[in-house]
């Protein structure tokens, strides 16, 4: 009949894949439902709450009335200075034992007020040179030194001023 040559074609088998690890089944809803057996204590079901929305709430507290603590600017023709200049503060400034320890180096700026009579009545810091102790022992030399007042049409004025103390190690 016909030179037709019958070819056997054999497949190979290919294995199936398997998923090693299954997802986790998907969580139980969290919206609680009512049961109706008697068993459950009353504590594990959810009681009703009644919400009066026309109370009125309680008005918020008033802000404080204390103000020394704000920090307003007063004009002023001559600044307050330290008597001894800010050398007096240097010399009178203690280097705390763990700053000097941990090698902390840097500065610390404190706003002082400083009333009519020259005396530190109130300190505030304003750049912080971490938890080393430099904070409070730049506050404790500001404060030991006698200032002389701003002066404002010649007269004193209590003002806030601006005092950088800087920490440096020998």
């Amino acid at each position: 009949m016909s030179d037709i040559e019958i070819q056997k074609i054999e497949a190979e088998e290919i294995p199936q894949t398997q998923q090693e690890k299954l997802p986790p089944p998907p969580s139980r809803p969290l919206i609680p439902i009512e049961s109706e057996s008697e068993d459950i204590p009353d504590d594990v079901t959810i009681e009703e709450t009644d919400i009066d929305f026309d109370e009125v709430p309680p008005p918020p507290p008033p802000p404080p009335t204390d103000d020394d603590d704000e920090i307003i600017f007063v004009p002023y023709d001559d600044p307050p200075t330290p008597i001894g200049g800010f050398q007096a503060i240097q010399k009178k400034l203690k280097y705390p034992e763990i700053a000097r320890k941990a090698g902390i180096e840097g500065q610390v700026v404190i706003y002082a007020k400083i009333d009519k009579k020259g005396n530190v009545i109130k300190t505030r810091v304003v750049k912080a040179l971490g938890n080393s102790g430099c904070n409070e022992a730049a506050i404790k030399a500001i404060k030991s030194v006698k200032w002389k007042p701003a002066m404002q049409r010649d007269k004193p004025v209590t003002v806030w001023v601006s005092v950088p103390v800087k920490f440096r190690l020998k």
